[in-house]
C-alpha cells in the first residue's frame, strides 16, 4: 500500500478522444431484448431499448456476435462476417440499429472475431474438400499426424473449452486425414495468420463495416492470431490467459510478438475513415507492459484489463493493479480501460460474494459453493463505484446496473456453454451470466419479450432486479449507476488524473480533480472529513459520517 504523505500523480495521457474516457456498455444480442417473442433476443429489440442507454448516462454501446452463425459457441463461431444471422434478424436490422443509436449520439462498437471461423465457414468447406497442401487448406492450421499412422495429434495443445485442440479430418476419399487445430470448439477452426489471403479477407470485413457506420470493433481473443512457428508442445494446462510473470515463457499460442503487425495494417485502415473509429482488445495478456503493447500509438485503441477484474477485493490488491494499470499505459501514452463483467465470467455481484482468495470460478451451479447474496452486490457496488471514478475508460456489462447476480441455479441440463460438456462436467462455464435481463417485474419473461419464451431460463428471484422495481427509487443499483455515471461527466473523472492519498492497509483512498474517493475494505468505520461535501455512496453512510466495510464514497473535502 501507498503510505507516502506525498500524493502520487497518475494521468490518463491524451483526453481529446471520445474513446479516452467513455463508458461502454456491452450488449449479449440473445439475452438483451427479444422483439418477436422466440425467446432469443435481436437487433429489433436492442434498438427498441436504445433509449435505456441515453437515460442511463452511457457514450456507446458494444455488441457481442450477431453474425450468421451455427451457434457452436454462441454466435464466436462466425460462418458469414458480411451478414446478421437470421436469430437476430437482417442486415437492414444493423443499418437501423447503427443509424438509430448515432441519432442518439450513441457511438456502436461491433464484435470481430479473427483468431477462428466457424466449421460452417465457406473456405473451411473448401479447405475439407481440398488435398493436404493445398491453398484452400492454407487458410488454416492443418498438420499431418505423428506417429506411423499420423492417428496421434501434432502437438500436446490442449483446447480452452476442455479436450485436445486437434480434430482430425476424412480425407475426400474417405481416409483418416490431416488434423486442424482449434484453441477452443471444434466447431472453430484457427485461421491460419500467416497467409496473406486470411490478413486481406479481414481488412475487407472491416472496410465492409465501417462502411456500414459502425464506430469500432472489439477483437475477440486478440492475444491469439499468431502462433509459434514450430508448433511447440506446451506440456501445461491451456490457460486464456498469457502469463502473470515478466520472466515466464509465454505460452507458444498467446500473445506472440508477430500479432502487433497486424494490428497495425489495421489502425491504418481505421484511421483513415472519419470519426475516430476505435479497435479494442480483448487480450488475456499479463503482466500489464505486455498488455500495453497492444495499445501503442500506432496499434489498438483500448485493450481490456483482465487483471484488474481479476484482482483480490482487499485494499493491497487493488492499489497494487490500478497502479501497475495505470503506469503500464501511461509509458505507451494510452488510456486504461477498466471492466468488472462481461459474458465470459461470474457476475461481480457474485464472484465478490465468495470468500476473499477464492479462485475466480467458471461458472457456479448446483451443488457448488455459492455466494453470499447480500456480500455480494454490496461488494459490487462498492467495486463499482471504485472503478467510475478512476481515470480512463470503462465497459459495463448488460444486467450489472440492475445489480444481476450469476444464475446460480440454472439446471445442468439446459446449459449450452460447450464448456460443460467438453471438460466432462467439471466446469460449469458462462451460461449463468447469459441469462436474459428483466425489465419489467410483473410481464412475460420480465419484459425480456413478448412471452414467457427465454433461451435460458430465468430465476424467479429476478423480478425484484427489474429496471421498472429500480427506476426513480432512491438507493436501488440502478439509480447507483446512473448517478455515478452523471457525476462521473459532471466533474470529468474518466479525464482526470489519480493522486494516491495516504492510507492503511484496509483503505484504497485517492484524488481525481476536486472529488476525493475512498473505499473501506476493513471492518473499522473510516471517518469522512469534518465538513466534506459527500457526493456519492454506495450504501448509505450512519449520521456519524463514517464509511462501514466494503462501501465506497465520494465525496469534496471541505
Amino acid at each position: 500500500m501507498n503510505t507516502d504523505a506525498t500524493p502520487q500523480q497518475q494521468s490518463t495521457g491524451p483526453t481529446t478522444d471520445w474513446w479516452t474516457e467513455a463508458v461502454i456498455y456491452q450488449i449479449y444480442p440473445r439475452s438483451f431484448a427479444d422483439a418477436n417473442g422466440d425467446g432469443i433476443g435481436d437487433l429489433p429489440g436492442i434498438t427498441a431499448r436504445l433509449d435505456h442507454f441515453v437515460e442511463l448516462g452511457v457514450d456507446a454501446v458494444w455488441l457481442s456476435p450477431f453474425y450468421p452463425s451455427p451457434q457452436a459457441d454462441a454466435g464466436y463461431d462466425v460462418a458469414d462476417y458480411r451478414d446478421v444471422d437470421p436469430l437476430f434478424g437482417r442486415l437492414a436490422d444493423a443499418d437501423r440499429l447503427i443509424a438509430e443509436a448515432h441519432a442518439r449520439r450513441l457511438r456502436v462498437i461491433v464484435d470481430l472475431v479473427p483468431n477462428h471461423t466457424s466449421s460452417a465457414h465457406r473456405w473451411f468447406t473448401a479447405a475439407l474438400a481440398a488435398a493436404p497442401g493445398s491453398p484452400e487448406r492454407a487458410r488454416y492450421v492443418f498438420r499431418d499426424g505423428l506417429g506411423p499412422d499420423g492417428d496421434q495429434p501434432p502437438n500436446d495443445w490442449t483446447s480452452v473449452f476442455g479436450g485436445p485442440a486437434w480434430t482430425r479430418v476424412t480425407e475426400p476419399d474417405g481416409r483418416p486425414g490431416q488434423w486442424y487445430l482449434h484453441l477452443f470448439d471444434p466447431g472453430q477452426p484457427d485461421l491460419n495468420w500467416d497467409n496473406p489471403e486470411v490478413r486481406a479477407e479481414f481488412l475487407d470485413v472491416l472496410r465492409f463495416w465501417l462502411d456500414r457506420g459502425v464506430d469500432g470493433f472489439r477483437v475477440d481473443v486478440a492475444h491469439g492470431l499468431i502462433k509459434q512457428a514450430d508448433l511447440a508442445n506446451w506440456q501445461e494446462p491451456q490457460e486464456i490467459l498469457s502469463g502473470s510473470e515478466v520472466d515466464k515463457p509465454r505460452p507458444p499460442m498467446w500473445d506472440q510478438d508477430g500479432v502487433h503487425e497486424v494490428y497495425r495494417d489495421w489502425r491504418r485502415l481505421l484511421d483513415s475513415y472519419d470519426g475516430q473509429r476505435i479497435l479494442v482488445a480483448e487480450a488475456w495478456v499479463e503482466p500489464a507492459e505486455r498488455l500495453a503493447r497492444y495499445v501503442r500509438p500506432d496499434e489498438m485503441h483500448q485493450a481490456f484489463n483482465f487483471e484488474y477484474l481479476t484482482a483480490s477485493w482487499t485494499a493491497p490488491a487493488q492499489y497494487a493493479v490500478i497502479t501497475r494499470s495505470l503506469e503500464a499505459t501511461d509509458a505507451v501514452g494510452a488510456p486504461t480501460t477498466w471492466v468488472l463483467s462481461n459474458h465470459d465470467v461470474v457476475r461481480h455481484a457474485s464472484r465478490l460474494g465468495l470468500p476473499v482468495g477464492t479462485p475466480r470460478p467458471n461458472g457456479i451451479g448446483i451443488g457448488d459453493p455459492q455466494p453470499d447474496a447480500a456480500l455480494g452486490l454490496r461488494r459490487a457496488r462498492a467495486a463499482t463505484l471504485l472503478m467510475l471514478a478512476l481515470p480512463g475508460s470503462a465497459y459495463l456489462y448488460q444486467g450489472e446496473e440492475l445489480g444481476l447476480p450469476e444464475h446460480m441455479t440454472l439446471p445442468d441440463e439446459v446449459r449450452q456453454d460447450p464448456t460443460w460438456e467438453r471438460s466432462g462436467h467439471t466446469e460449469r462455464g458462462r451460461d449463468g451470466c447469459r441469462v436474459p435481463i428483466p425489465w419489467e417485474a410483473d410481464a412475460p419473461s420480465y419484459g425480456f419479450g413478448p412471452t414467457d419464451a427465454s433461451w435460458l431460463p430465468q430465476p424467479p428471484s429476478w423480478a425484484e432486479y427489474a429496471l421498472d422495481r429500480q427506476l426513480d427509487v432512491p438507493g436501488s443499483t440502478y439509480e447507483l449507476y446512473r448517478t455515478a455515471l452523471r457525476l462521473r461527466r459532471e466533474h470529468g473523472l474518466g479525464r482526470g488524473s489519480l493522486y494516491w492519498l495516504a492510507s492503511g492497509d484496509e483503505v484504497v483512498s485517492f484524488r481525481n480533480g476536486d472529488v476525493t474517493v475512498l473505499t473501506n475494505f476493513g471492518a473499522m468505520p473510516v471517518p469522512v472529513p469534518a465538513g466534506a461535501q459527500v457526493l456519492h455512496a454506495s450504501a448509505p453512510l450512519p449520521d456519524d459520517g463514517t464509511v462501514g466495510q466494503d462501501v465506497t464514497v465520494w465525496f469534496r473535502p471541505a
